[in-house]
């Protein structure tokens, strides 16, 4: 991998807590399974095996437990189970499990261990497994983020559906009195010796009485015969016929509608408020004060957002800087020792480097989450039980939280998790879900649906956080020889755990994600340090949520650096990768692409970037022509590796839509206050890709990384530097700030 590198405090203090003695506990919890939540409910004559597979004498289900906004982790996660399951995805239902521990995300605790995720040395691991067991005895989250999806159930849900494989086939044996080994498996029935099928339902009951399969050895993926290859996602004919049971789409009797004011300046308080108006509008049930504003109980969605907007505020001040330039004046600010986050990383002496010198600033401003599907839940509130019907990223926390709220015990809290319509980091939020919860309570016994408008989600949406990138680079006789690199900004996850009461001790390495752990182990000078600042607008995790704005910083000062030496893009970023599964990605981008081979012509250009992220290599080359009307785009390579391929079809739409949404933002969109509120309130100010604007996109997948990863939020973060180093070789402007629109015009 390269010579040693230098470890942070933080690392080095995990892992030895670890390696002295916490080793055996983490691995041991780590391993030890929660019990089946589907044998609480389980009907007589019904099996269920392990926590994803369940078999009555009418169907199969599979359970997906991770929350679905779009990524099509509902079909991937049925796929590995059916795999090894031997049945056909159109053999089966797939269902949401419900909220319980027994679906706890430990991938999602990997990131935090202060280790790259490329590094898999015995320590790396050590310390993994070791905090995956404190915090599944802790706070064993069923969770969605992160691109951990996969990685979190590769091997527990093939795990699954092979003991559940081999379970019906004891049962098959207990029924027919032919001995195991002579049984097999087919599209969901057990096959005896004489090529009688007996179906896995008509297995169900003497399967119920049979203890489960634990141990099985699964198969080498090479055998695939689903997973791995094209296939249809089981949601998609729902989708295309607008049937797919979204939040916002939930109803049911007696409904009432719920829709919000709560003060624009975010965190400020309502100092008054006049309802009088709306309370006289066709439809208003009434109107009722929650916590920082009110909501508005009418018949219908749209005439609880009409009265809203008839009541009149007085809103106090917000607890930030009320202009936008103020915000960027305090990040100016916030390169300082006292401010200091964390020197993440340190390779040779950048000080000491030799070379001439490139220096540039780069800003990164909020950038609003912006789903299609605005937030919503609808909740009902009995003195015995509450149901929720809303899709959320955290389902366990949505429990516990409106448990708190209403008086409810926990365990009579259910929250029926639905499909979402977009997320990108907004639905890990809980403020819409304290909210339906507070009017939901002060209406018991009738359902009440909260639907936001669209100016109330930008307005209180919690944005991707504002970055200021410094860089110092230097170059000699034709190579980049060394990289110093500072940034500034918030930290999201202190932004987010203060809203939940929690807070996060130490650095936070999200603030320097993507650049930190960049693998140019060949450069010999690097410098990688990262600066915290408190003192602006609340913030959340976005789409790559780190790795965007610092790929963004980190690609496009080491492209000044390699334009000013001379040196061609990719094979620089190539000899400077000291990492052979981003050498095969760099080198892979640049044969889709047909970079040594392209002959571009006058007022063309292409660019390359390279980013690391949720442990997945991602390069993108953009081609771009400077026309009389602006930059058109026209065409986008990009290349990644994820170790295992579950979907292509599937990861080249993540791929593609990855791309398509980083060019977007990069290209349109800001969130900016003034007088303390967000200046953009709907599509028309925060505009993403256009149709007729995106060039064709052509995907590669590599499947060299030794760990599954997942593909979620990797090809965001080269999206922007790419299109940049693109407009630069086409004009010879180079652009350190998003929105682009701010500085170039675009066709």
């Amino acid at each position: 991998m390269g010579r040693a590198r230098t470890i942070g405090r933080r690392s080095f203090l995990i892992g030895s807590a670890a390696i002295a003695g916490g080793v055996a506990f983490g691995v041991y919890t780590a391993r030890t399974p929660f019990a089946n939540p589907n044998l609480k409910e389980l009907q007589q004559g019904t099996a269920s095996f392990n926590p994803w597979v369940i078999v009555d004498s009418d169907k199969v289900t599979l359970i997906a437990t991770h929350a679905d906004k779009g990524q099509g982790i509902f079909s991937a996660q049925a796929a590995l189970i059916a795999e090894e399951l031997d049945i056909d995805l159109d053999q089966v239902e797939v269902s949401f499990g419900m909220p319980d521990k027994a679906y706890f995300n430990g991938a999602a605790i990997d990131a935090m261990a202060g280790f790259p995720l490329y590094d898999n040395s015995p320590t790396a691991e050590r310390v993994r497994g070791f905090l995956g067991g404190v915090v599944k005895l802790a706070l064993p989250m069923m969770a969605t983020g992160g691109s951990s999806a996969i990685p979190d159930t590769y091997e527990k849900l093939r795990h699954a559906g092979a003991c559940a494989r081999e379970t019906l086939k004891l049962a098959a044996s207990q029924q027919s009195g032919v001995p195991v080994g002579q049984l097999k498996t087919e599209r969901g029935s057990v096959i005896l010796p004489d090529g009688t099928a007996l179906s896995y339902t008509s297995l169900a009951g003497i399967a119920a009485t049979i203890e489960p399969v634990e141990k099985v050895a699964l198969r080498d993926p090479k055998d695939w015969k689903l997973a791995g290859k094209p296939m249809n996602r089981v949601d998609m004919v729902q989708k295309c016929t607008g049937t797919l049971d979204y939040g916002i789409d939930f109803e049911t009797e007696d409904m009432v509608y719920a829709a919000i004011k709560v003060n624009p300046r975010q965190g400020g308080a309502m100092n008054s408020y006049d309802a009088s108006a709306a309370k006289e509008m066709k439809g208003v049930k009434d109107v009722l004060e929650i916590t920082g504003g009110v909501a508005v109980i009418a018949d219908n969605t749209w005439r609880a957002i009409q009265a809203s907007n008839a009541i009149e505020f007085d809103w106090g001040e917000a607890p930030y800087p009320a202009e936008q330039a103020d915000h960027w004046k305090v990040l100016e600010e916030t390169f300082t020792e006292e401010s200091l986050n964390a020197e993440a990383r340190v390779e040779g002496d950048v000080d000491a480097a030799e070379g001439e010198e490139v220096t540039g600033e780069y800003r990164s401003p909020y950038i609003a989450h912006a789903p299609l599907e605005p937030l919503n839940a609808t909740i009902l509130v009995t003195d015995e039980r509450v149901d929720i019907w809303t899709g959320h990223q955290i389902q366990m926390f949505v429990e516990s939280i409106v448990a708190g709220i209403t008086g409810v015990d926990q365990e009579n809290v259910h929250l029926h998790n639905k499909f979402m319509g977009g997320s990108f980091g907004h639905r890990l939020e809980f403020d819409f879900i304290k909210q339906a919860a507070e009017i939901a309570n002060q209406m018991r016994g009738t359902p009440v649906k909260m639907t936001y408008s669209r100016e109330e989600d930008f307005a209180h949406d919690f944005p991707r956080h504002i970055t200021m990138g410094r860089g110092v680079a230097k170059h000699k006789d034709g190579k980049v020889t060394s990289l110093d690199v500072q940034i500034a900004g918030q930290s999201v996850m202190r932004s987010q755990m203060g809203r939940m009461g929690m807070s996060l001790p130490g650095p936070d390495a999200q603030l320097h994600e993507g650049a930190w752990d960049a693998p140019n182990f060949n450069l010999p000078n690097l410098r990688v340090r990262s600066y915290l600042t408190e003192a602006l607008a609340p913030v959340s995790s976005w789409r790559a949520v780190g790795a965007g704005p610092n790929v963004f910083i980190y690609e496009t000062l080491l492209d000044e650096a390699i334009h000013a030496a001379g040196a061609d893009p990719l094979e620089e970023r190539i000899r400077l990768m000291g990492h052979d599964v981003s050498v095969k990605v760099l080198e892979k981008v640049g044969e889709i692409s047909n970079w040594n081979g392209a002959n571009l012509g006058e007022n063309r250009g292409r660019g390359v970037a390279y980013g690391f992220s949720f442990g997945v290599p991602v390069a993108t080359v953009v081609e771009v022509t400077n026309t009389d009307r602006g930059i058109k785009l026209d065409g986008v390579w990009v290349a990644a590796d994820v170790g295992k391929v579950i979907d292509p079809g599937n990861l080249e739409n993540l791929g593609q839509g990855g791309t398509v949404w980083g060019l977007g933002h990069a290209i349109n969109c800001e969130i900016t206050y003034s007088d303390g509120m967000a200046e953009q309130s709907n599509y028309h100010a925060h505009e993403g890709m256009r149709i007729w604007q995106c060039p064709p996109i052509t995907f590669a997948a590599l499947e060299n990384s030794p760990k599954v990863r997942g593909f979620g939020e990797p090809p965001v973060p080269p999206s922007a530097p790419a299109l940049g180093n693109a407009i630069f070789a086409a004009t010879g402007q180079r652009i350190r700030e998003m929105p682009f629109n701010k500085h170039i015009d675009f066709v």
